[in-house]
């Protein structure tokens, strides 16, 4: 199991164009942070978790070839506005591609991307299948998905577990039910976007002590703000066992 960080920043927090702050003045490439997004490969099978505005960007980076499915964790546009550009990998392998996502998540789908869906479609616009999932386990060919459902603010996001990894991004809630679906990953990845409180999402204490609850071997954060400060010097802050995730960071399982 193979799966590599495409983008590990955000929206939230993100400064004016010319900003001088540390962060974006660095010459660190790990401050450089694409909007989050994660692809798992297992078992010859590629999975691409959300396709933010810079969807095509990060997977020229990679080199990305295949993509066999999207699984969205929720509906806000730095997650799904990347999804005309699925249209790359129906070309190259002349297949649908299968997205998996909630009535919700459709809905906006629906609407942002109406030509998708229209019985009379425009020649090369995206072709998928789409599959809709809740908050109980389904299968990607052979591959067991745990949906794990936490709170952003209000809204449902769906995190997710595949093997002994899982996944999580916008949340600042998982209620004691959903953390079970978690406990005995070996890999967690959580967002910790800042220091300061926020209304929607998990702040760096309130993340590193869900990792410490949740007793991972490995902890990765992500969906990181500028306002988090300087990599280096944060990574000196955290408990041994929690790293902070970067753009091109790929882990091997």
């Amino acid at each position: 199991m193979r799966i590599t960080f495409l983008g590990t920043g955000t929206s939230q927090g993100v400064p004016l164009i010319g900003c001088n702050c540390i962060v974006c003045s660095s010459n660190n490439p790990r401050e450089k942070r694409l909007r989050s997004s994660i692809l798992i490969e297992v078992d010859g099978i590629s999975i691409v978790i959300d396709t933010g505005p810079d969807f095509r960007q990060q997977m020229l980076r990679e080199k990305i070839r295949n993509v066999d499915a999207v699984l969205f964790t929720h509906e806000h546009k730095d997650h799904v506005s990347g999804l005309d550009d699925i249209r790359a990998y129906n070309f190259l392998h002349k297949k649908k591609i299968d997205i998996y996502a909630s009535e919700n998540v459709q809905a906006a789908l629906k609407r942002e991307f109406h030509y998708i869906f229209q019985s009379e479609k425009y020649p090369g616009v995206p072709e998928i299948n789409l599959n809709t999932i809740g908050n109980e386990p389904f299968y990607i060919n052979h591959i067991k998905i745990i949906p794990i459902e936490v709170l952003h603010y209000k809204l449902p996001v769906l995190g997710f577990r595949i093997n002994d990894f899982t996944y999580i991004t916008d949340a600042n809630y998982i209620s004691d039910k959903e953390k079970e679906k978690v406990k005995g990953s070996k890999i967690i990845v959580l967002n910790a976007l800042r220091k300061e409180k926020h209304i929607s999402h998990f702040t760096l204490n309130e993340a590193i002590e869900l990792m410490e609850e949740l007793k991972p071997q490995k902890g990765y954060f992500t969906h990181i703000s500028h306002q988090l400060g300087l990599s280096d010097k944060l990574e000196n802050e955290l408990p041994s066992f929690i790293k902070l995730s970067y753009d091109g960071l790929k882990i091997e399982m």
